[in-house]
């Protein structure tokens, strides 16, 4: 009798010794850290958010990745590959680097994001960050890059489109945008599009900005031989109605033709029935 309990004591403890090894970590908000997941075959981890995934890139098909409202999860397919994970929300980017599948006891079961604290008031004016705190380096790191605009002035009483920062990947453009509403009633966002200017034209110092949005006199003079409509592959939009004084975010992803030495301009529209059309104009 007591070498049957003994024997049943053993198998209990070996089988939650693998579940013993398993990790729940806990994941601080910010887009300039970049945090490691360990995995295993045959095995999920999930990262669960504060807030609802807009969009979800990895480098590599190596790991199936999936995400419902703020979860997002993870299963390799493969082992001995590694690879980058970006996950978007209306809060920004956060990086993650996907480790080669491991053992069972050393994976991340799960990885949790704290409560956000609600962001202070700020003036539209402050919406689009300003070049200095972005970091190159970090920039180059993580693949992703911001958006500049050096003559940016928030306008009273408009709907602006600005566009915030691009990911490319497999010759698909991700566009991350802002539509910041400063008039007195709510806006509906219609679905974006995109144009590519063909044979861009116009002063050197404009054509020669790369990864920066011109102002709307800037855009006006480049002249091009046509717009040509570009297919949007996917489309993401936090809330399709701004009220008055907020602002909401976006994610459109398309393929850019190539444009040889020419700079690659492209033009992002909202269909509105007050302003006829609000456009951004991008350089990359």
């Amino acid at each position: 009798m007591k070498k049957q309990t003994l024997y049943i004591w053993i198998v209990l403890v070996m089988a939650a010794v693998p579940a013993l090894g398993q990790k729940i970590e806990t994941q601080a908000p910010g887009r300039a850290a970049i945090t490691r997941v360990e995995t295993a075959l045959n095995h999920l981890t999930v990262i669960e958010l504060s807030e609802p995934v807009m969009s979800v890139a990895a480098g590599s098909q190596a790991f199936k990745v999936e995400w419902r409202e703020n979860k997002v999860f993870i299963e390799p397919t493969e082992p001995n590959v590694s690879t980058n994970l970006f996950i978007w929300t209306k809060s920004g980017r956060l990086n993650y680097e996907l480790e080669p599948a491991g053992e069972v006891t050393g994976m991340d079961f799960a990885i949790d994001q704290p409560p956000i604290r609600p962001p202070a008031i700020k003036a539209p004016a402050t919406v689009a960050d300003p070049p200095a705190r972005q970091s190159v380096d970090e920039s180059a790191l993580l693949g992703g890059k911001p958006v500049r605009m050096t003559m940016y002035k928030a306008r009273k009483d408009h709907v602006q489109l600005l566009i915030k920062d691009l990911f490319e990947r497999d010759g698909r453009l991700f566009i991350r945008y802002a539509v910041e509403n400063s008039t007195n009633h709510a806006y509906e966002i219609g679905p974006p599009q995109v144009f590519f200017l063909e044979a861009p034209r116009g002063p050197k110092r404009l054509i020669q900005q790369h990864n920066s949005q011109l102002t709307d006199s800037e855009a006006r003079k480049i002249k091009s031989n046509r717009q040509v409509s570009l297919a949007v592959i996917h489309k993401e939009l936090q809330s399709a109605q701004v009220k008055p004084g907020e602002e909401t975010v976006g994610i459109v992803e398309v393929k850019v033709p190539a444009a040889g030495r020419r700079a690659t301009v492209l033009r992002l529209a909202l269909p509105d029935s007050r302003q006829g059309q609000i456009t951004a104009t991008l350089v990359l």
